[in-house]
C-alpha cells in the first residue's frame, strides 16, 4: 500500500531538529548524505526511532509530533507507525532539498532568515521573563491596586423604556400621582411588555450599563425614581433604584493567574522601551506618504482628480477654440471628443468641458454608543458577575 503524508500536519523546524545527525554507517548506495551547514543536535542510535540514509530521527522528535497532532486534532491520536512514517517522509524531503541545494536559493534563504529572526525574538522574550519573573509580591500589589482595593458598588434597579421624551414625562406624572412602577412598566416599557417582569434589571455593576444610565442610577436614592427622563441610544428611561451593595472582589488566589500575563506584558514593554532609548536608530524612509504636487499632470486616459476640476474647466474653452480653428484644415471632429489630423492620422484627446467626480457623497457612519472605559481595557478582572447579560 502506498504511504501518504498524514493530513493536517505542518513540518516545523522544532520537529526536524533531531533528524540531521548522520549515523556511523554509510547509506545503502554508498553516497554521502547531504547535510546542512548549520549545527545540528547530536542523536545517538539508542535515542532514535529510525535512520534514513544514515540520518537518525530522535525519539524527542516523535514526542513533539505526537503533541502537535494532539493539539491540531483536538486530542485525536494516530498510530505510532504512521507518525514515524510521517517523520521518515519529511526527512526524505529534507535530504532531497539539500541535495538540490534549495536551501541556498534566494527565496528559501530569505524565509529561513525570517523564521530564524522570529524564533530569536521569541527566545529573547522568554529568556527575559525567565530571568525576571513576576513575583508574588508584584501580583499582590497589582491585585490590591486593580481588584481587591476597589470600592465598587452594585445596584438593583428597574426601568421603564419608551421611545419619546413626551411618553416618559407622562409616565413620570402618573408615578407622581401614585401609579405603581411595575404596572406602568408591564404596560408601556419596550422591554417589559412581553416579559411582564415589571422592568426589573436585577443586580448589576455601573460599568455594565451605558454611561447615562449608570450615572443616573448612582445619583438616585434607594427607593426613588428619576424625575426627568434619562436619554440613551435605546430611548428614554425612567429608573427606579431599589437597592445597592458593596461589590465583593474575588480572592487573590482566584485571579492570580489572570494577573500574571498582564504584569509580564508590562515588564516586556518596559524592557523593549529601555532598549529602544539606548539604541541608535535612523529611519530611512518617510513615515508619511508624500502628497502629489500641484503641477503633476494626470496620465493620459486617467480621470482627473477632484482638485484638478477648476484647472480642467478653465482649459475647456481653449480646447474648443483649437477644434474650431483646425476645422478648416479638414480635421474630423468625432463625437467621442477626439481630433484626428489627416496628415499624421494621430489621435488627440479633447479636454472635457465638465469633470464630474466619480465619488458620490460619502455616507455618514451611524453614531455608536461610547464603550465604558472599563470595557475598553482587556486587562480588567471581572468581579462577581451576577447581573443580567443584556445591557440597557
Amino acid at each position: 500500500m502506498k504511504k501518504k503524508l498524514i493530513p493536517l500536519l505542518v513540518a516545523g523546524s522544532a520537529l526536524i531538529a533531531g533528524c540531521d545527525k548522520p549515523a556511523s554507517t554509510p547509506s545503502a548506495n554508498g553516497a554521502t548524505p547531504a547535510t546542512s551547514a548549520a549545527p545540528v543536535a547530536v542523536v545517538d542510535k539508542a535515542d532514535a526511532v529510525a535512520v534514513v540514509n544514515g540520518h537518525y530521527i530522535a525519539k524527542s522528535t516523535l514526542a513533539d509530533l505526537e503533541k502537535e497532532v494532539a493539539a491540531r486534532s483536538q486530542g485525536q491520536t494516530f498510530p505510532k507507525e504512521k507518525l514515524i512514517e510521517e517523520l521518515v517522509q519529511r526527512q526524505l524531503l529534507i535530504q532531497d532539498a539539500l541535495q538540490k541545494q534549495l536551501d541556498k536559493s534566494p527565496e528559501v534563504t530569505l524565509q529561513l532568515e525570517n523564521a530564524k529572526n522570529t524564533l530569536l525574538t521569541q527566545a529573547d522574550l522568554q529568556n527575559f521573563l525567565k530571568t525576571n519573573p513576576v513575583s508574588d509580591a508584584d501580583l499582590k500589589k497589582e491585585y490590591d491596586s486593580k481588584v481587591g482595593g476597589t470600592n465598587a458598588t452594585e445596584y438593583k434597579a428597574s426601568h421603564i423604556l419608551v421611545k419619546t421624551e413626551d411618553e416618559a414625562k407622562k409616565l413620570i406624572t402618573d408615578l407622581d400621582k401614585g401609579a405603581k412602577f411595575a404596572d406602568l412598566a408591564n404596560k408601556n416599557s419596550l422591554d417589559a411588555k412581553e416579559s411582564q417582569n415589571g422592568g426589573e434589571l436585577g443586580w448589576f455593576a455601573a460599568g455594565q450599563m451605558v454611561e447615562p444610565f449608570s450615572d443616573a442610577v448612582a445619583k438616585l436614592e434607594k427607593g426613588k425614581y428619576s424625575k426627568t427622563p434619562v436619554k440613551t441610544q435605546f430611548g428614554y428611561h425612567i429608573i427606579l433604584r431599589e437597592d445597592s451593595r458593596a461589590q465583593t472582589p474575588p480572592p487573590f488566589d482566584a485571579v492570580k493567574e489572570q494577573l500574571k500575563p498582564i504584569l509580564e506584558r508590562k515588564k516586556v514593554q518596559e524592557m523593549v522601551e529601555t532598549m529602544r532609548k539606548q539604541a541608535t536608530v535612523e529611519i530611512l524612509v518617510p513615515l508619511v506618504d508624500e502628497k502629489p504636487k500641484a503641477d503633476d499632470k494626470p496620465v493620459a486616459g486617467e480621470q482627473p482628480k477632484a482638485d484638478d476640476k477648476a484647472a480642467v474647466s478653465e482649459q475647456a474653452p481653449v480646447a474648443e477654440e483649437k477644434a474650431s480653428a483646425e476645422k478648416d484644415k479638414a480635421t474630423e471632429v468625432e463625437e467621442a471628443g477626439t481630433v484626428k489630423s489627416p496628415a499624421t492620422d494621430s489621435t488627440k484627446e479633447a479636454e472635457p468641458k465638465e469633470v464630474e467626480s466619480e465619488e458620490g457623497p460619502k455616507p455618514t457612519e451611524p453614531a455608536t454608543a461610547e464603550t465604558p472605559d472599563h470595557a475598553k481595557h482587556h486587562d480588567v478582572i471581572p468581579v462577581k458577575p451576577e447581573a443580567k447579560e443584556n445591557k440597557k
